[in-house]
């Protein structure tokens, strides 16, 4: 099994996750998710998240982002920790 890169708290359909600043760049892989969600950074960061064929970008503090599923996307590392919250639609 495969470790995931972050730590995760569930909520019903809502988990929060955090991703730390140790957290090798070689972890954060293009991947697809099996279902849509949205995507939403709980701080001001400079982590950024990037769709497949699309520039990145930054995810701002309370800027939803929503990716459908079976949508290439990575997060980008950037300083300090990453807080984030996603929600299953």
């Amino acid at each position: 099994m495969e470790t995931l890169p972050f730590n995760e708290n569930i909520n019903g359909n809502v988990r929060t996750r955090v991703f730390s600043e140790l957290v090798d760049d070689s972890e954060l892989k293009w991947h697809v998710d099996n279902e849509d969600r949205v995507v939403k950074s709980l701080h001001e960061t400079d982590w950024m998240i990037q769709f497949d064929d699309e520039l990145p970008e930054v995810l701002e503090e309370g800027k939803e982002f929503f990716i459908p599923k079976g949508l290439y996307h990575r997060v980008i590392k950037g300083n300090g920790d990453l807080k984030v919250s996603i929600k299953f639609v």
